[in-house]
């Protein structure tokens, strides 16, 4: 009884625990998001275990110019064993005949060791070298993989604001619409308005609720994706320190327009020159392969015969012996076959280094372009928000004109969709100033 009360205690306690783990709420600003993404997101951890595999790899060839020993053990049970025949004169037979014998014994066992040791290789040579090119390139691409986390945090985190916003603006919308939709209905009633009037509104309460409900689902669809980004859970509850309007305030900086471009900061450019270095070496180990290889080797080896199988018996005799030796290999004619790599190598070769005279070019016309964007969406964010305050005015006046009977409901119905798209644009510029800020900084890439 003891047992089983034990062991339902302990389920008890760690579903309790896991339950606990599961309910776990996460709160996060900006910084803080993009900070947990770049421990946590799915291709942040893999990209730390390709830079794991790039170490493990550079070892795993210059093991292969270090010392290696094998050691091999074989038995044989001659079941027929061969027969040779000798003259017959031999042992005082007749001559011109032949006596068969049979040499040896049926049962053999030999276990050796060979120590092999590469003097020259120029193929291991210049795989040496290339490893520091191939260490490089998977530290860029994980610098790749973290700036590209970045970015697809800040957009989510921004887009998460952006439908959060939303559904705070449609709800507003909603409850003065219904407010406005109450009263003309009460004075179509009355007979002091036309049904006209009461349609119009209630065209527009239905477009709203629509986009309410759509802003609604959007703001569960846009949380997942950056719990998916963060590498957690994606129902796990998450929520957000930053308001939309404060953020992209924090993200105008007009300082980051005279920020000294760096060629050799930009991820991309580092990989086009990891491109160049890999196709250098392609092109080196190519040409090293008409050069001879020289290996040297020491085997040291025990045999040991028997009719019967007795090797493990301490009165079995055992015959030693060893080799030391070297092996040259001079590569002589391959018909042509050498010098068609070695020239695809070359051409290889050619081509990276023309890409990466276009990475150059394109990496400098994307900086002015997401500068260019980055100006552009300030201003369109300081635009909209002028244009919002005009807007609530306009719809303001229209409403008091229109109760007045000063405006009709088409007036009333075009005030507001100018509203509404004027609230809509004005979150989508903060968004928009957020995102391209984040970009301008992916490609100065400053530390």
């Amino acid at each position: 009884m003891r047992t089983y009360f034990l062991t339902f205690f302990s389920l008890f306690i760690l579903t309790v625990a896991f339950s606990q783990d599961t309910l776990q709420t996460y709160s996060f600003t900006l910084e803080e998001a993009i900070a947990f993404a770049l421990e946590n997101n799915y291709s942040a951890i893999n990209a730390d275990r390709d830079l794991i595999d790039a170490r493990k790899q550079k070892w795993e060839v210059i093991a292969t110019g270090l010392p290696q020993i094998t050691g091999d053990v074989s038995y044989q049970n001659q079941l027929k064993q061969p027969v040779s025949l000798i003259p017959a004169e031999f042992g005082g037979g007749e001559p011109g005949t032949f006596i068969p014998i049979v040499f040896g014994q049926a049962h053999q066992a030999t276990a050796t060791a060979t120590l092999r040791q590469k003097l020259f290789d120029g193929t291991y040579i210049v795989g040496v070298q290339a490893t520091k090119a191939f260490l490089s390139y998977s530290a860029n691409n994980k610098e790749k993989t973290q700036l590209d986390i970045r970015k697809a945090v800040t957009e989510a985190y921004g887009n998460v604001l952006l439908a959060r916003e939303s559904v705070s603006i449609f709800e507003k919308n909603l409850e003065t619409l219904e407010k406005n939709l109450y009263e003309t209905q009460k004075i179509y009633e009355n007979g002091l308005g036309d049904e006209e009037s009461v349609d119009q509104l209630q065209i527009t309460k239905s477009s709203i609720e629509n986009q309410l409900k759509n802003a609604i689902r959007l703001q569960d669809i846009t949380l997942q994706m950056l719990n998916l980004n963060m590498g957690i859970a994606i129902d796990a509850p998450t929520k957000l320190e930053e308001d939309l309007d404060a953020l992209a305030q924090k993200q105008i900086d007009l300082g980051l327009m005279e920020t000294e471009f760096n060629l050799e900061n930009n991820v991309d450019y580092k990989l086009a020159l990891n491109l160049n270095e890999q196709r250098f070496y392609e092109w080196k180990q190519a040409k090293s392969r008409a050069l001879p290889t020289l290996n040297a080797f020491v085997n040291y080896g025990s045999s040991a015969y028997a009719d019967t199988f007795n090797f493990f018996n301490s009165d079995q005799k055992w015959f030693d012996s060893s080799v030391l030796g070297f092996d040259l290999s001079i590569p002589i004619f391959s018909s042509l076959g050498r010098s068609a790599t070695t020239s695809r190598a070359k051409i290889a070769l050619e081509k990276a280094k023309t890409q990466l005279t276009e990475a150059e070019e394109q990496i400098r016309l994307q900086l002015d372009q997401s500068k260019s964007e980055y100006i552009l969406a300030i201003e369109q964010y300081e635009t909209a928000k002028q244009n919002l305050t005009l807007a609530e005015r306009i719809e303001k006046k229209n409403q008091i004109k229109y109760f007045e009977g000063l405006a009709t409901s088409f007036d009333l119905r075009q005030a507001q969709t100018q509203l509404y798209d004027a609230q809509q644009g004005y979150l989508q510029s903060m968004v928009e100033v957020i995102n391209k800020k984040t970009g301008l900084e992916v490609i100065l890439n400053e530390e």
